[in-house]
């Protein structure tokens, strides 16, 4: 019984912390989403402090404005430092703060 337990606890614990780095990675990857969608209304509206709450989550955003719309294009690591990509989300409002 031992010997068979010393054999699958590794194998058990590396399922566990795969399990558990990629919930982290889609939790990550709702987050940046969510907050990528309210940077945009919000810089559409003519707030251009939004992008406050991406950095604060660790993530980097970029602005593109034209034609009417404005689009935040954001990324954030991966927790755990799986070797997984980075979360990223892209989101367009009206513009209407220009």
């Amino acid at each position: 019984m031992t010997a068979e337990f010393a054999v699958a606890l590794p194998a058990v614990l590396i399922v566990l912390a795969l399990g558990a780095g990629v919930l982290g990675s889609a939790i990550t990857t709702l987050r940046v989403q969510q907050l990528t969608a309210e940077a945009a209304r919000l810089l559409g509206r003519g707030d251009e402090g939004a992008l406050s709450r991406l950095a604060e989550a660790g993530a980097s955003a970029s602005v593109d404005r034209g034609g009417g719309v404005v689009c935040v294009r954001a990324s954030a690591p991966v927790p755990l430092g799986l070797p997984l990509p980075p979360a990223s989300a892209r989101a367009c409002a009206l513009d209407g703060g220009r």
